[in-house]
């Protein structure tokens, strides 16, 4: 793993960046793009204000880094779930995958991009449509996956899959909005339990 060595007054010290982007996740995963301070991010990432600009770039660069890492470790699950064996497969690997992310007890509560994307003003209209533009990135294999599974067999030929991925992402989102307020995860999992009851999947 690489180190950087910080310079400045007294003793130079040393700092994993990937320590420190994984202490800044937290930060926004917290407290959102625009709820996250410059002050409350080198805090927490151990650094000082240039160290950050050097290492990482601006604040942008930094959270598009931290949702890189966010992607790669915490939502590892959705890769999985794609390559589940019938529909109802995929349904459950994200929706208990993503129940798990959302209610451990060492992670902030609720989406990143959840928590980042609602609200805000003008000067965060750039990360909002990263959040986006990803998102939309993961509608789309999730909707492909689907039309395969009706290609199948697997769904009915009347369910359209574009639609039934819309209803499956509003519930994932719903979840971490609700994970986020605090609701207990018993009336989670029930709603992950009436979610798949439904599904129309043979």
């Amino acid at each position: 793993m690489e180190t950087v060595t910080q310079s400045g007054r007294g003793r130079p010290r040393e700092f994993d960046p990937e320590e420190a982007l994984s202490a800044a996740l937290q930060v926004f995963w917290r407290r959102g793009y625009e709820g996250a301070s410059l002050a409350e991010l080198t805090e927490a990432m151990g650094i000082t204000k240039p160290s950050l600009y050097a290492c990482f770039g601006n604040k942008e660069a930094l959270f598009r880094k931290a949702l890189d890492l966010y992607e790669r470790d915490k939502l590892c699950y959705m890769k999985s779930a794609l390559d589940a064996p019938t529909s109802r497969d995929v349904a459950e690997r994200l929706l208990r995958g993503s129940l798990a992310i959302q209610t451990n007890s060492t992670d902030p509560k609720g989406c990143m991009g959840v928590i980042s994307a609602v609200g805000g003003t003008a000067h965060s209209e750039c990360i909002r449509d990263e959040i986006l533009a990803r998102r939309a990135s993961s509608d789309r294999a999730l909707v492909a996956r689907l039309q395969r599974a009706r290609d199948e067999g697997d769904l009915p030929d009347h369910v359209d899959p574009a639609a039934l991925a819309c209803y499956l992402s509003t519930v994932l989102q719903g979840m971490a909005v609700q994970a986020g307020a605090g609701v207990a995860v018993e009336r989670l999992e029930a709603l992950i339990d009436t979610t798949l009851s439904m599904w129309p999947g043979r």
